[in-house]
């Protein structure tokens, strides 16, 4: 590859430190607002019924409970700590990132942070934030550690017997991110012998492991444990390509005009909010946040959400996906 060593793009330098800050914890907490409750109390015990379908009888993964705006032992729970702990990234560019010019965290998730955070405390900034790399995602929900996870998390079989998803808010699928004078076309043959960086316990990874193409996405340093690293990996010639949701990469694409999207989405992928599994009450309540959310067309706050971060990206989405319920 061309430029080893180099960074290419604006979105290097900054990438990289962000990058390793992310990594360097677990769970690191972004803004406390004041709080001093201990996080291993996090979550409710909750309550036994509808827990989600095991991966081997799964059918339909992103049908999920049907809305309710009432309470139940989560949501108290949240009430009388009066903030919602909420693990999201900070490092994706357009979903969960800090501004680097205001040190505030923005993006398309975010928003949805807010609005959950409002319907249920009243207040959009009654949040703690905590950044959380990709492979920690599940294990940070099962320990609770935090309320829900918000941070571009597809829903699907073997998740749903782990953690209880919300209705799906987004649309998205795997594709591959290169060089633009790369000789890998997409997720293809081209991939062959080529070094693949994609993040542990991402879609992106089980995919891989299902079809390689001969790619080389194993090793002493890969996979790696959050998505941006693949970025920085890249930019210094570490990697050929990057594996990742076109949603992610498309945001990736925009910080460093040397790369882009090649060949088509490979997968289709539905992202939703992620909590424990015992915390019924909760899932029923953010599926209502989501009604009102997607609730009036093209005014609707996901419609404004999705033109404030995403749409100079990835234009042409006409609204988000139809909620499925069991």
């Amino acid at each position: 590859m061309n430029g080893k060593g180099r960074l290419r793009g604006w979105g290097g330098v900054g990438g990289m430190a962000l990058a390793l800050a992310a990594a360097a914890s677990l769970l690191v907490p972004l803004s406390r607002h004041g709080a001093g409750e201990d996080a291993a109390q996090v979550g409710g015990t909750g309550v036994g019924q509808g827990v989600q379908a095991k991966a081997d009888t799964c059918k339909d993964p992103d049908a999920s409970l049907p809305p309710s705006a009432d309470g139940g032992p989560t949501i108290d729970r949240i009430k009388q700590r009066g903030k919602l702990i909420v693990g999201v990234d900070q490092n994706s560019y357009r979903w969960g990132y800090r501004n680097p010019a205001t040190g505030q965290l923005e993006g398309f998730d975010i928003e949805l942070v807010r609005a959950i955070a409002k319907n249920i405390l009243g207040d959009p900034d009654a949040v703690i934030y905590r950044a959380i790399p990709t492979s920690q995602r599940i294990p940070a929900i099962q320990k609770k550690q935090v309320d829900v996870v918000v941070r571009t998390m597809t829903i699907n079989c073997k998740r749903i017997g782990q953690v209880a998803f919300s209705s799906a808010y987004f649309k998205a699928g795997q594709q591959v991110l290169a060089p633009k004078e790369s000789s890998i076309t997409g997720y293809n043959d081209t991939l062959k012998g080529k070094k693949v960086c994609v993040a542990a316990g991402s879609t992106a990874y089980d995919k891989l492991e299902e079809k390689s193409f001969g790619a080389v996405y194993k090793s002493p340093t890969l996979p790696v444990a959050n998505q941006l690293d693949c970025l920085v990996r890249l930019q210094l010639g570490e990697v050929d390509a990057v594996v990742t949701d076109n949603a992610l990469a498309a945001g990736q694409a925009a910080q460093d005009p040397a790369v882009k999207l090649q060949g088509d989405p490979f997968t289709e992928e539905y992202y939703g909010v992620a909590t424990n599994l015992e915390s019924t009450d909760l899932v029923r309540r953010i599926n209502q946040v989501l009604e009102d959310y997607r609730s009036g067309g093209a005014n609707s706050p996901w419609m404004k959400a999705y033109h404030d971060w995403l749409a100079a990206d990835l234009p042409g989405i006409s609204g988000p996906p139809a909620p499925k319920y069991r």
